[in-house]
């Protein structure tokens, strides 16, 4: 378990060191031949340089071949695959990223954080309703559950459970946690109030949802419905779970020792200026052990700020708030919607 940095200069010093294992673990795969060789290893801590590696997307991987991913991008571990990721996303050819033994343990340190960072103390209980499938979060967040001293049950999804059966189970194991996609809490909900059931007079404190965009209008609609805080996630399957909000609304603390990011214009050249919606990139310091991902463009729109080194063990950590997705978009009478902004009106 990797402990929380306790100042940005730690945070700085971990990411000094773990640049150079990223790109060194990068230029041992074949798909990065003759990409890196003009990157200076001793000059990564200097933005020009680190700049000058190239971006790295989902389509560019989703153009190679099973054989070319596994065998040209995926490296081999020295203690063998643990498991396999499937990637996030509603569009495209989904990927299959392998994980090694190390990968998980590394990861499971992010998972777990989350439960620290959303306040949710040792000795309670949480219900997962995620889908305890191919996807990561549903089973790593109870796995990370035990790690942080908080009973589980494993419900998953309604296929797994039905959602009758999850309402009985959560007034009959009174967990004090329910985590889940937001859009099945607000399920169990209307199906709790059509059946005469107040889900606010559970047991439930927190709700901590993962894997889809949260609204303003569906995170109040959920406090109301469930009479519980609503906190989100960030992950992606590329990383893993790479922060939690402890404030609700306020955005992501971003576990910056984890994970080094990089919010960047439109043409992805520079940096923009705190406050203001970029490209986020991400590359991972501690899971790269078989995919070694450099400068990652997730295909999220975000705004960012400095740790305010507040009061909170996390928050020597960025924020990141979530603005909407480059890709999902549709269009009504000639006008560009993203999803949070039609949930909005949906749910007032």
């Amino acid at each position: 378990m990797l402990p929380l940095p306790k100042s940005r200069q730690e945070i700085e010093d971990i990411q000094h060191t773990r640049k150079r294992r990223a790109l060194e673990q990068a230029r041992r795969a074949p798909f990065y031949a003759g990409k890196l060789d003009h990157i200076d290893l001793h000059k990564l801590d200097d933005p020009e340089e680190w700049r000058k590696i190239p971006i790295l997307s989902k389509d560019m991987l989703r153009g190679l071949s099973d054989r070319e991913f596994y065998g040209g991008f995926c490296l081999e571990p020295a203690d063998g695959i643990a498991e396999y990721w499937r990637s996030g996303g509603a569009t495209g050819t989904p990927l299959f990223y392998p994980r090694s033994f190390e990968d998980i343990a590394f990861a499971m340190a992010g998972f777990a954080r989350v439960y620290e960072c959303a306040d949710c103390a040792r000795g309670g209980r949480v219900h997962v309703s995620f889908p305890l499938g191919i996807h990561p979060v549903g089973q790593m967040l109870a796995r990370a559950a035990t790690i942080a001293g908080i009973a589980v049950n494993w419900a998953g999804s309604g296929t797994t459970t039905p959602s009758l059966m999850q309402l009985e189970l959560i007034d009959r194991l009174r967990p004090t946690i329910w985590t889940g996609m937001s859009s099945y809490g607000l399920h169990l909900a209307n199906l709790a109030e059509a059946r005469g059931l107040d889900l606010a007079a559970s047991a439930v404190e927190t709700v901590l949802c993962s894997a889809e965009a949260l609204s303003d209008a569906k995170r109040a609609k959920l406090a109301k419905q469930w009479g519980a805080r609503v906190r989100d996630t960030f992950g992606m399957t590329e990383a893993g779970m790479m922060g939690a909000e402890c404030t609700a609304g306020d955005g992501f603390r971003i576990w910056s020792d984890m994970f080094l990011i990089e919010v960047l214009d439109d043409q992805f050249r520079a940096p923009v200026p705190q406050g203001e919606v970029g490209n986020l990139v991400v590359t991972p310091l501690w899971t790269n052990n078989v995919t070694p991902f450099l400068r990652w463009s997730s295909g999220d729109l975000v705004t960012w700020r400095e740790g305010d080194d507040a009061t909170s063990a996390f928050s020597v950590f960025p924020l990141v708030k979530h603005a909407h997705r480059t890709a999902g978009f549709f269009k009504v009478r000639g006008i560009n919607l993203n999803h949070s902004e039609f949930e909005d009106y949906m749910f007032r």
